[in-house]
This record gives C-alpha cells, structure tokens and sequence, in this order.
C-alpha cells in the first residue's frame, strides 16, 4: 500500500533526519515548516506556520497523507504559555488534515520531560523520578505541554479513527542550524571558540551529571524508531522511549571530545558553571572566527543553544531510559555515542559550521 508522509518540522534536526530515513525506504514525502529545506532530493515542500490557520488549510490543500510525523515545537517564556501555543500547534494540524480522511498513523515525538517536568520545574519537582526511565511511569503532577500536545493527538485519533505512537528521546544529537534544543552542535561550537582562545573546555554542569550515568538520542536513531513504529501493528498506540542504547558517564566523554578538537579539557571543580554566563560575551568572538575561517553561518545564535545545554548538564540527578518497551517489540538498531558526536562535528566540518 502506498504510504506517504508529512514530516511537520522538517527544518528541525528531528524532522530533517526522519525525511531523509523515509525518503530512503521509498515513500513520498512532505516537509512541512516555516521555511522548508530545499535540499533534501525528493522532499516535497511544504511552508505555512501551524498558528495561522488560513495559510495551513489553503498550504495543505492538496496533500493528504497517511502518516504524519511531529517533530515540532515552540519556546515561549512561560509553561501555560507552552501550553497553550504547542497543543494550538498540533490541533489546528490535524483539523486541517481531517477533511482528506487519508490519515492511517500520527507520531509525536516530545521528550523526557515528559518525567523531568517543564523547564520552569527542570528535574526539581520535588519527587525526582526513578531511572532508568520507563513509559509506565505516570504523568507528574504539573502543568506540560507534552501533555497538552499528547491529548490533542489522543483527541484527533478517537475523532478520525488513526492510530498513535509518543516517542521521547532523550538529547537529540544532529545536524541543524536554527535549532532551539541543539547541545551537540552546542558543544562544537564552545570547543572551536576554547581552541581559538586558549580558554580550558570548562564542564559546565553538575555533580550528579559529570559522575552518573547518562545517554542521549542520536537523529538518525529517532528516526529509524519512527519509521519502525509506523511499519509495526505492534507499536500501534504506544509511547517508546528512544535513546542510543548505550550509557556513558559525561566524565568519560568530555575528555574525548575535547580531544577531538585538541582542547584542554576541564572537568567538574565543585560547581555549576553555566555554558550561558561562559559564552555571554562570545558573539563577536564567533563572528571573528567565522570570518578567519570563512565560516558559513557567523550568527553564534543560530549555532549555539546554551540555556538548553545547561539544563541538560545541570540536572541534580544521573538521567538515562529504559528502551525495553520497543525492544520486546523487535526494535534492535543501536548507535555508539562516541560516534554519534565525532559524525556530527565531521559534518559541521564538512558544512563549514565550524573551523
């Protein structure tokens, strides 16, 4: 049966590798954005803003796919209002698809706050959760707007008769500029100023992230989960975890990246330094930098997320998942993280992102 696809965030680090898995195994596909790649062979774009109806209804006129996948969302400055701007997202996308009745299967894709709790209550809820983390655990008892979004989903399904999937990777590491939650390419970036600087490869996070065990999603892992679940009768209307498989501990890990770049590195001294506060002032130095090396992106703001870093390297808990519930289901694929990072910065490389 012909399947076909509308990748929604297809700019995204998240969506751009999902259309690309997909278009590899053979199906049409959509990517849906603001400002859609154009240089994914075979991708069919898609531009309208999901918070402007009458620009989504007229953009999805004529598309009527059988899957879709959400790999989208926006910041905004307070949790309500994630609340309120995220699930107006994933509604109005889906009540925009509904008249075509061609929908077989939606994937959300959202992440471990869904255990963590939202930015505003980062890991700090007062009951931190157990790990490694599972899908049975329940929903905290706070405001998210993973929530908000999984019951737009849940809503639509029961309304148009599609089936489901939630999947929640843990960091994801991936090539993307413009990207909000972007700590690889974060971490690239910190390490080539360090390099340009003499400044030391400073862990920016906590204790309990620098000793504990930890793991993260690379791009191409999350997309291959996606593209299972949606081949799987099996997977119909689960959430599965997704990470790489493996656990590293940061202190481990930082020493070979830093090695990578041939940097100085500096581990955890007793305290928190956050990436934000040691790249403030880093603006102008990128600027130089990508002038030097003649740099295609010269915007540190395009390339570098350091709240998002920090929050991921801050938390006062060791944070790693449970993938058994896609794994009793038949799901194998495995990456080492080791590689999931030095094939990232190779791209930057090779894109002219870093020097």
């Amino acid at each position: 049966m012909q399947r076909s696809a509308l990748v929604v965030g297809a700019s995204g680090i998240g969506g751009r590798y999902t259309a690309r898995e997909l278009l590899a195994h053979g199906w049409t596909v959509y990517g849906l954005a603001r400002t859609p790649p154009r240089d994914l062979p075979g991708l069919i774009p898609v531009a309208a803003d999901l918070l402007d109806t009458a620009v989504l209804a007229e953009a999805l006129a004529d598309v009527a796919p059988t899957h879709v996948f959400i790999t989208t969302w926006m910041r905004q400055d307070t949790e309500a209002e994630n609340i309120r701007v995220n699930a107006a997202m994933v509604r109005n996308l889906l009540d925009a698809l509904a008249p075509r009745k061609s929908l077989r299967h939606v994937a959300l894709v959202t992440g471990l706050k869904h255990y963590l709790g939202p930015f505003e209550a980062y890991a700090s809820s007062g009951t931190l959760p157990d790990t490694p983390l599972r899908e049975a655990q329940p929903r905290l008892p706070l405001e998210n707007f993973y929530y908000a979004q999984e019951d737009e989903v849940y809503a639509a399904a029961e309304r148009d008769r599609f089936t489901w999937t939630v999947h929640r990777p843990h960091t994801v590491i991936g090539l993307a500029v413009g990207n909000a939650m972007n700590l690889g390419t974060t971490l690239a970036v910190y390490a080539s100023i360090c390099k340009e600087t003499g400044r030391p490869f400073q862990f920016p996070g906590s204790e309990a992230q620098w000793n504990g065990l930890s793991d993260v999603t690379d791009a191409r892992m999350l997309a291959k989960q996606l593209r299972w679940a949606a081949d799987t009768d099996a997977a119909k209307n689960e959430a599965f975890n997704i990470t790489n498989g493996d656990y590293f501990r940061w202190s481990w890990l930082w020493r070979r990246l830093a090695a990578w770049f041939g940097v100085q590195a500096a581990g955890f001294d007793g305290q928190v330094r956050p990436l934000e506060q040691e790249m403030a002032g880093d603006a102008e130095v990128w600027r130089k930098i990508a002038q030097k090396h003649n740099l295609v992106e010269a915007d540190l703001s395009r390339l570098a997320s350091a709240w998002h870093t920090d929050l991921d390297l801050g938390r006062p808990i060791e944070v790693m998942t449970d993938m058994a519930n896609s794994r009793r289901l038949g799901f194998a694929a495995w990456q080492a993280t080791e590689d999931s990072f030095f094939d990232l910065f190779s791209a930057l490389r090779a894109e002219r992102l870093i020097p």
